[in-house]
Parts: structure tokens; sequence; C-alpha cells
């Protein structure tokens, strides 16, 4: 079966069960659990040999327990350090002193893995399979993870969660980072005995993650088929449930292992039987593939009754009704009565609801995470909008992502003018200037002049588009008709056709 077919039988939002394959795939800085390992030891070692000995030692049939050899190493690593107080580690000491100051004893060796994993950059060679990666989040329920860095977290914006944490939540727009992260090195499970009081904890995480693994499609990504991960998964599943029974027939049809084929184009999903050693033999999904860009594309383009972010509005405001508080709650057939700032839980007919997702303004705010999602559904609402002809509103990225806005045309020729206006009649007296900072920290530029020497400066396309767009994503106040400005600019510089020139005679 074409992937095509198979996530558009997903009747659920689906949850990404995410590996350390997908890390390893996109960052600069990533490791297999034995490079990791490798990596310490060889820093305090000075060689490979040392760690030679610890995986010989914890060798059984060709597989290593690198639970017992991060064991012995972070003994290891952690007398090195005391050792040696102000050596090449001294800022790892100098941060377990200070935590020790504060009664908050972190071993050093998971202090360190928490700052080697901090760094998240992103591969150039694949910006583009991250762009389209962004796109997905807009469809998936909520994500599993046993990464420690933060890389999901951030192509995604949901709330990360470790360990009690879990057990409160509501699973839409949650990362589930079940052996802990970089951001608590206290929780990080690595060792024996970290994954040992993990398993005796584990329990009421394991009926939460159950709930999510019956109700849900399940994609497996950066792991590979024998991982211990997707057998312990299984088989916490079908301990539950009957494997031959139409509930447990209906689970496997859910599930997708996403396995890593090194230039593979391959787009067809098979059957795949896991033998689980002791346990029934389990049949899942699989395909094998370097084409990633296909999995995304097409759960991008899931169409569901609703929305995952829809969900994650609605939980946020039924989570502030039970939590109780200042909150107010009214039941109402007339909408109208309502006041603009409250918010709206609605329930009934269409003919008597009217529903506006987002003001102008705020689609403005929201600009450059729509683009990512390729947010085509809120689009939509653009035409039920009434947008004045004295207002700044970027377009031409929109309209590629949803080509079937009615306003379209009306809206390019505003925009176009408005650009025009700006710089009409204007000498270019930014010409000294290739970059943002150079303008901003020139002191002799007033402030409205410094907002239209970086307009002069993309239009004539001295300044790099993808400095802009960074800036732009950071610009501290984006309600002001500066940032709409540079907006507008921008969008017009990066997504206008050649049909869409602006003369400015």
């Amino acid at each position: 079966m074409h992937i095509r077919e198979f996530i558009r039988n997903f009747n659920n939002h689906p949850v990404l069960f995410v590996g350390t394959g997908i890390s390893l795939r996109y960052l600069e800085n990533s490791f297999t659990w034995d490079g990791l390992l490798s990596y310490i030891s060889q820093a305090i070692k000075g060689s490979d040999e040392f760690y030679y000995d610890l995986k010989s030692k914890y060798e059984k049939d060709g597989d290593f327990d690198y639970t017992k050899i991060a064991e012995e190493l972070e003994v290891e690593f952690n007398e090195a350090l005391i050792s040696d107080r102000d050596g090449i580690f001294k800022e790892i000491n100098d941060q377990f002193y200070k935590n020790m100051k504060n009664d908050i004893n972190i071993s050093r060796f998971k202090i360190y893995i928490a700052e080697l994993l901090s760094d998240i950059k992103v591969k150039k060679s694949m910006l583009r399979e991250y762009s389209e990666l962004k796109k997905v989040r807009k469809n998936i329920g909520s994500v599993i993870t046993t990464n420690y860095d933060q890389f999901i977290e951030s192509v995604f914006e949901f709330n990360p969660l470790i360990g009690n944490e879990i057990l409160l939540s509501n699973p839409y727009g949650s990362v589930y980072k079940i052996h802990g992260c970089v951001d608590d090195p206290s929780k990080i499970i690595i060792t024996d005995d970290d994954y040992k009081a993990f398993n005796e904890k584990y329990e009421l995480i394991r009926a939460q993650l159950l709930s999510l693994f019956i109700h849900n499609p399940i994609i497996f990504l950066g792991y590979n088929i024998g991982d211990t991960n997707i057998k312990g998964i299984l088989k916490t599943i079908f301990t539950y449930i009957n494997p031959n029974t139409a509930e447990a027939e209906d689970i496997r049809k859910n599930f997708l292992l996403v396995e890593y084929d090194e230039g593979s184009q391959n787009t067809e999903v098979t059957d795949h039987d896991i033998d689980m050693s002791g346990f029934s033999t389990i049949r899942i999904n699989k395909i094998k593939t370097d084409n990633f860009l296909e999995i995304y594309k097409h759960l991008a383009s899931l169409s569901l009754p609703v929305s995952a972010m829809d969900v994650r509005k609605v939980q946020a405001i039924v989570k502030e009704i039970y939590v109780g508080g200042d909150i107010q709650v009214s039941i109402t057939e007339d909408i109208d009565a309502l006041k603009n700032g409250e918010k709206i839980l609605a329930i009934g007919s269409l003919k008597t609801i009217k529903y506006e997702f987002q003001t102008t303004s705020e689609i403005m705010e929201n600009y450059f995470k729509i683009i990512d999602e390729s947010n085509d559904q809120l689009l939509k609402l653009i035409d039920k909008h009434h947008i004045q002809k004295s207002q700044y509103f970027p377009i031409f990225g929109f309209n590629k992502i949803q080509e079937e806005l009615k306003t379209s045309q009306e809206l390019k020729a505003i925009q176009k003018e408005k650009i025009a206006n700006l710089i009409i009649n204007t000498p270019d007296f930014a010409q000294q200037y290739t970059n943002i900072n150079d303008i901003l920290e020139d002191g002799y530029i007033s402030q409205y002049k410094k907002n239209l020497a970086i307009v002069l400066g993309i239009i004539s396309d001295r300044i790099e588009l993808g400095s802009v767009e960074t800036y732009l994503r950071e610009y501290p106040d984006k309600k002001t008709t500066n940032y709409r400005k540079l907006l507008c600019v921008y969008d017009y510089k990066m997504y206008a056709g050649a049909d869409d020139t602006i003369y400015f005679s």
C-alpha cells in the first residue's frame, strides 16, 4: 500500500514515537547511545581502550548492555573530575558544586551529557526536510520520545513533560520525554540503576501511554525494527489485549514503523512480523525508506473533522474551567451577547454559531507559524475579514498555501501599493548597508529611518532574506506598524511571482 493511502485511512490524530535516529538525521551534534558513551570515555581517558574494555565486559551474544556500561562509566567520569577540579571539565565541576550548595545532587556525568546535547543546530542539507516536518505539527496529537535533546520541542512547539508531569497532562500538544531531558539532567535515564528505578515507577505512566497507543495511529520515527523500545511497547499493549481479537487488528493497522534505508525512495508500506521471543509474533506495518519528505507531505495534508490545534485550544479552555479560580462559565444561545474578551467554547448548529479563528492582527503575529505549518484551513478565514486599503497585510505567502482565496488579487494590489508608497520618491540613502545589525547600531539614523533603511535594503536585494526572516521572527512587538511594514516587504520579496512586479516610477 502506498504511504498516501495508509495515512489517508487514519481516523484520529497520529502520535509520533521519536527515537535517536531523528536527531542523528537532522542535528549537527547528535550521538547514538554507543557513540555518546564512547565520546565521554574518550574525553576522560584520551583513548578508546577503556571503553572497549567496558563493552567486552557487558557483551552477550553480540548485544551490549549499554545501561551497565553507562553505570560504570558514570563512576569513572565522576572520579576523574573530582581528582582534577580545575581541568578541562572545570565548568562541569563548577555547576556540580553550585547545585550542591543548594542541596541539589546531580551527577557530573549527567550534567555533562546535558551540555553535550544542548545544541540543536539543524544541518544545512536537511533544512528543506526540516521545514516540511514543521508542517506536520498541525495534525499531530502528541509526541513520545526517548531522546534527551530538545529538537522535537523546537519543531512542534509542544509542551515537554518529564516523569510525573506525564500523569497530570492533556495528551494533545505534549511531548512525553520518557527518558528525561537536557533541561533537567537529574531526570536523565541512562544507567542500569536509572532504568530499574524508572521501571518501578513506570506502571502509571505506562497506563497513560497505553491509552494513546490504543486510540491513535502511532508512527515510529528514528528506530529500527529490532529496537527494544518498540518491542517493549508492543509487548505492553498485547499483554492487555488479546493479539487474536478484532480490537488488536485495529490497533495493529494503526502502527507504522518508518525504518531508515539510505538512499531509498520507497513509498510502499508492507507487513512485517516481529518475533517477540517468549511472546507471540506480532505483525506491524513498516516502510523502509530515506524518503521522509513523502511521509511528511501526506501527514501534513491529512484532513480530519477537527484539527489537532483546535482540540488543544478546547483542552486549554476546559482545563481552565476544571481549575476554577477567576474564570466565569456561562451557557448562552446568543453568541452576540458575549464580550469580545471572553473565551468561547461553542457547541451547536452551524446555523446558529458564527466562528472566526483569528483576527487579521493575530494572523500577522502568527505569520511564520502559519507558513511553517502550511495551515491552509486557517487561511480560508482571510476571505471572511474586511481588510482595508490602509492596512498592511502580507498576502503573497498565504496565497501560496491557500490558492482558493477569493480576495487574493485585491489584497495583492493593496500590498503592492503600500510597498510602493513606502519608498516612492525616496532616495536610497542606505546603500552602504548590507545587513540589519549595521543599520540598527548606527546612532546617526533615527528609528523611523532605520526601518526605512531596512526596507530599502530588502527591496534592492542588499539584505539577504534569511537574515530578514530571523529578525522578524524575533521581533519584540509584532503589533507595531513597523513590524507589519517589514513583514509585508519580506512577504512580497519572498513569495511574489514575476507577474507581481512593483513599478516605482
